[in-house]
């Protein structure tokens, strides 16, 4: 007698977001194996080929409790517990496949076939592991549909989960896979015809209590596994976050040490002409206080010459420090017309060696934006000496053009322009790649750095041609708090405003 058996709507549901929830985290766990190098990414290969196919394994197991039958059924253990383990083999085989430098569409078919009929034999092992009194026989079609779901399916949790890092995208791919794994087994089971052995009880239309008990139990022990493998896999990526913020700033520090080192003529002469200023004024106090009728006003003038030049030379020093020191960005409110006069200070010697004049057109009144001063700082000199190198052997007129303007969206543009020698022809896009360089005894860093930092402070870096010579840089950073900073930094930067 052929037996209609029902599914609990309840637990249907349960077995969709089981699967959703496996192949996000498995999505999230893939990501790491793509960042891991040596035995750290065989780890994370482990735990996300376990995560995906104990996820699998769970939902077709609460999805085959959703099942609700008039003839008593239980489910024999070992084939039970084997079904689980060919869903985690099934799945590392096609992981460690994909998950290989250069993957081919072959390999990717190959190993999403592999994968597939691998989880149509942990559904149909499972199905074994049904022990009551009926016969099972299957209709060929959604058999053959079933299959072409399982294959397809894990084809696309192969390629996706080793390129989506966007957390929407990663959602949505993570609700397709847990809807398509589910659909395989809803299909496969619409394949499957019951017939009794004699007669049977009216199905209630719901299921035991002790089928829901169970089915809560191995959802809840799947979702507390996942849960422990996602937290792991943000810890570590915070911590590679961490430790990538924290090699940007080494070579940022490098790459400033590097410039200064490079200017360090430059910088000695700019520190030493107030200290020659001072020397001679010195001399010139005490000439006039050593007659025989001291002139102290003369005296008094000196002596306040004296004070401005020192004053001048420890500013000078205390820039070239600041420049020096290796600390953690601290963020305050900066007014950039003030990063751009400092830098000018700083490198007038160098601007002065080789004849450049200096424009500026810095618009007064510029609001304030929130940042790091000396990270800013980096990028104005980065981009000043990018532009007295670019013109220290171009005959014909030498300017150097600075200018600050407000500019659409609650922002401010600041705008080097230079007439040297212009961007590399084909190559315009690529002098912000690291190591490229135009330069003879060029690190390559500096561009990379200065546009790293540029957006790391929300904004954007660009460059372009200028005619009929020269290249223009545009910074455009953003004059507004972002909402991600917290009131305690808010405040720390309103404390520090003028």
């Amino acid at each position: 007698m052929i037996v209609t058996g029902t599914h609990d709507p309840y637990l249907v549901v349960l077995s969709i977001l089981v699967a959703s929830f496996a192949s996000y985290t498995a999505l999230d766990l893939g990501g790491r194996v793509g960042a891991a190098r040596g035995f750290a990414r065989r780890v994370w290969l482990v735990a996300a080929a376990t995560v995906m196919g104990s996820g699998i394994w769970s939902m077709h197991f609460v999805a085959m409790l959703a099942l609700i039958m008039p003839i008593p059924m239980y489910y024999d253990i070992g084939l039970t517990t084997l079904s689980l383990v060919v869903a985690i083999l099934v799945t590392s085989g096609g992981f460690y496949v994909i998950s290989r430098p250069s993957v081919s569409p072959f390999r990717l078919v190959l190993g999403g076939t592999f994968m597939g009929l691998g989880i149509v034999t942990m559904h149909y092992t499972g199905m074994a592991a049904m022990r009551w009194h009926a016969e099972l026989t299957h209709d060929r079609r959604f058999v053959a549909l079933a299959v072409v779901i399982a294959i397809g399916a894990s084809t696309a949790a192969l390629w996706l989960a080793f390129r989506t890092t966007d957390l929407w995208q990663r959602l949505g791919a993570a609700v397709v896979m847990g809807l398509a794994i589910s659909g395989m087994h809803y299909t496969a089971m619409r394949a499957v015809i019951f017939t009794a052995h004699g007669p049977f009880h009216g199905v209630s239309g719901r299921a035991s209590l002790d089928q829901i008990n169970l089915a809560l139990v191995v959802a809840g022990t799947t979702f507390v596994i996942l849960a422990f493998a996602l937290i792991a896999s943000q810890s570590e990526q915070k911590r590679i976050e961490e430790a990538l913020r924290q090699a940007r700033a080494d070579l940022a520090h490098v790459n400033r040490v590097t410039t200064m080192g490079e200017l360090t003529a430059s910088l000695a002469h700019e520190v030493n002409q107030p200290i020659a200023a001072a020397v001679a004024n010195a001399h010139a106090c005490l000439n006039w206080l050593a007659g025989d009728t001291p002139n102290l006003e003369e005296a008094r003038a000196s002596a306040m010459s004296i004070v401005e030049d020192g004053t001048r030379a420890a500013d000078i020093i205390s820039r070239i420090r600041l420049l020096f020191t290796k600390a953690s960005p601290q963020r305050e409110l900066v007014d950039v017309n003030d990063v751009i006069r400092e830098m000018i200070a700083l490198l007038r010697s160098e601007v002065t060696r080789y004849s450049i004049s200096v424009r500026t057109e810095l618009e007064a009144h510029l609001p304030q934006v929130l940042g790091d001063r000396v990270q800013l700082q980096q990028v104005m000199m980065n981009l000043i000496v990018n532009g007295i190198d670019a013109m220290k052997d171009v005959d014909g007129t030498r300017e150097l053009a600075i200018a600050s303007r407000r500019a659409e969206h609650e922002q401010l543009m600041v705008c080097v322009s230079d007439t040297g020698v212009g961007l590399p022809p084909v190559q315009a896009d690529q002098i912000f790649y690291a190591f490229f360089t135009t330069k003879p005894h060029g690190t390559g860093m500096g561009l990379s750095i200065s546009r790293s930092i540029v957006e790391s402070h929300r904004g954007r870096l660009m460059a372009a041609d200028n005619s009929p010579r020269g290249a223009t840089f545009q910074i455009i950073l953003p004059t507004t708090l972002p909402t991600a900073v917290g009131a305690h930094e808010q405040r720390r930067a309103f404390d520090h405003s003028p």
